[in-house]
């Protein structure tokens, strides 16, 4: 592969990682990600088919795409998820594939995902207090979420990995509970700072609880928390361990300490427009590429050129910061 066809950026920054929403649809109606009510979700006929999911990620693959990740909204509520997995997995040149749910459907598909080939798996679970978790996801769902958890155990995934998007106020007493969950179990821990993509444009920079905030309150709790290496470079956590060996968490600090500088992901959403960070204005639309008369040479050019504009960082703490019409739930996690 020559330079000129690696999705590489005007920054140096090389793209080989592909995150793909398969649908905005969800279960549960966090209000970081959507509206409570009233939510108008895409036509079914304007979602990519499992079909033309496949083709995309050929032609990425084309020009180094090796990673993939399935998001939503809440990808499990596609049917026949279990089926793109496979399908997914047989392109040549894909090493490895995640998926990002809330676990509410995962007790029944864990294990058919499991089969398929998926490699990892991230849980979005934002407290361990029933009642917290209500009031962050609007509905009760919290035990179909610990069943899904004890399923993904079951059916082999290791370790299992935990999201947690922690917003001052409201979840700083789930995050003791939570570290000695991580060191108890096999269970990863990653905190995630709230972040401004919730559909009612709500956010406010006081209500994100910090990195920084989060590593005091685990290391008055617990002593010193140890850097653990990253195994890879663009990973957007920072790892720790505990002093005493039990257990690791990561801290996600999206808004705080931004990781753009080694950014190697890029997104495509379930109706075929691609994005080259999660906070872009711009969108570039394949799908009628797909649909119509393009060629593959046509969707890697536009791929290509989507990268090729990626701008530094995504600007929350700049004056110039705006954020995107499209909430969380609509872009892709």
């Amino acid at each position: 592969m020559t330079e000129s066809r690696k999705l590489i950026d005007s920054f140096g920054r090389v793209h080989n990682n592909l995150r793909i929403s398969v649908t905005d649809r969800c279960n549960i109606r966090c209000f970081y990600c959507m509206p409570a009510d009233n939510v108008e979700f895409m036509p079914r006929a304007e979602l990519l088919t499992f079909e033309e999911i496949e083709r995309v990620v050929r032609v990425g693959t084309s020009l180094g795409i090796d990673r993939l990740r399935l998001t939503g909204g809440e990808p499990l509520v596609r049917r026949e998820l279990p089926s793109l997995v496979a399908r997914l997995a047989e392109v040549p040149g894909i090493i490895d594939i995640g998926l990002t749910t809330n676990a509410v459907l995962l007790d029944e598909l864990a294990q058919p995902l499991h089969d398929a080939g998926l490699k990892r798996l991230n849980i979005s679970l934002d407290a361990l207090d029933p009642e917290v978790f209500r009031k962050v996801t609007r509905r009760d769902s919290y035990d179909k979420v610990i069943a899904g958890i004890d399923a993904a155990r079951r059916a082999g995934f290791r370790p299992i990995k935990l999201n947690a998007v922690s917003i001052r106020g409201l979840t700083e007493d789930q995050i003791i509970p939570f570290a000695e969950l991580a060191r108890e179990t096999d269970t990863e821990v990653r905190f995630i700072e709230f972040m401004p993509l919730d559909a009612d444009s709500k956010w406010q920079n006081d209500k994100v609880l910090t990195a920084a905030s989060i590593k005091k309150i685990l290391e008055d709790q617990f002593g010193e928390l140890r850097p653990v290496p990253k195994s890879n470079p663009s990973a957007p956590a920072s790892d720790f361990e505990f002093a005493d060996g039990k257990g690791r968490i990561g801290l996600i600090a999206s808004v705080s300490e931004p990781f753009c500088g080694s950014c190697n992901r890029f997104r495509l959403t379930a109706d075929g427009k691609l994005r080259n960070c999660l906070f872009s204005l711009e969108e570039t639309d394949i799908r009628p590429l797909i649909r119509e008369s393009g060629t593959d040479e046509d969707i890697a050019t536009a791929m290509l050129q989507c990268v090729a504009a990626k701008k530094a960082g995504h600007q929350i703490n700049s004056s110039d910061f705006v954020q995107p019409d499209r909430p969380m739930y609509s872009i892709g996690g």
